[in-house]
């Protein structure tokens, strides 16, 4: 891989090049003074343009300037556009460096997000925001930990039925899909609380190996399982086992109160279902 002034370098000159990009800008874990480092992070970058006609839509534009590809994807251009005005562009290089370049009208800036400006031609961006906390796990409000907690326990009745019918698409969406991201709200909060809300458990929990105790991480592990339906059932009693701790823990932590009623309610559920 190239190193990152070699990308940085090269973003930089092609925007000079061009007239109409006017300032660039990088966002994203390489800015982001509480990420971890590595050489497998992307590049998150912002030019920002007076005209994108030139820039919409345009892959010859980007392999021109940045060089062959191995794969690239334009997400305004597939079946499910954001639709803001802007065009992003991502790539991945032959050396396995991946660019994910947007460009943006002038006048739209993000505010918020760990930025910093490499390039700005007319002296009008001035700042760069290197707020560590963007991403850090956000406190519960009673209304958000009891959602969870309900959203959890009653999905399950899908899964058991799922299981019963020998639906296995059905029963591996339903736990991966929608069961699992209310345990990961509960595993960030349990981590958040213990470090005041001060950290990001980055995206998608990519951050659980490090920050939870080797013990607790190898029984979030055992939650996922392969399609045989007695390891389905297994990790699932560890997965409701696993919340119920993380709830409890989270429940002390923040004050508030545990519906204990609601878990009876669906193991009980679970036992007519699957102890047969």
């Amino acid at each position: 891989m190239r190193s990152s002034k070699e990308i940085i370098k090269l973003v930089i000159a092609v925007a000079a090049a061009d007239d109409l990009i006017r300032a660039v800008s990088m966002e994203g874990s390489r800015v982001d003074p509480a990420a971890r480092q590595d050489q497998y992070q992307d590049f998150d970058i912002t030019y920002y343009v007076t005209d994108m006609r030139a820039f919409y839509n345009n892959p010859d534009w980007v392999t021109k300037r940045f060089g062959e590809l191995l794969i690239m994807q334009m997400p305004e251009a597939m079946r499910r556009p954001d639709g803001g005005g802007h065009f992003n562009y991502m790539m991945i290089f032959p050396d396995g460096t991946r660019l994910d370049l947007t460009c943006q009208p002038i006048g739209h800036v993000v505010v918020g997000e760990p930025s910093v400006t490499l390039l700005d031609k007319d002296s009008k961006m001035g700042y760069q925001q290197l707020n560590g906390s963007f991403f850090n796990v956000k406190p519960p409000s009673p209304l958000d930990y009891y959602s969870c907690c309900n959203d959890f326990w009653w999905c399950l009745n899908n899964v058991a039925r799922g299981i019963a019918r020998d639906e296995l698409a059905y029963v591996m969406g339903m736990l991966n899909t929608v069961i699992r991201p209310e345990l990961h709200d509960m595993v960030d909060w349990h981590i958040g609380a213990q470090h005041d809300f001060q950290l990001s458990t980055g995206k998608l929990g990519r951050y659980y190996k490090q920050l939870l105790s080797p013990e607790f991480y190898a029984r979030y592990a055992a939650t996922y399982s392969d399609s045989d339906y007695a390891n389905i059932q297994s990790a699932l009693y560890i997965m409701c086992d696993l919340f119920h701790e993380l709830a409890v823990d989270v429940a002390m932590q923040m004050g508030f109160s545990y519906r204990q009623d609601e878990e009876d309610g669906m193991r009980s559920y679970l036992g007519m279902m699957l102890d047969v």
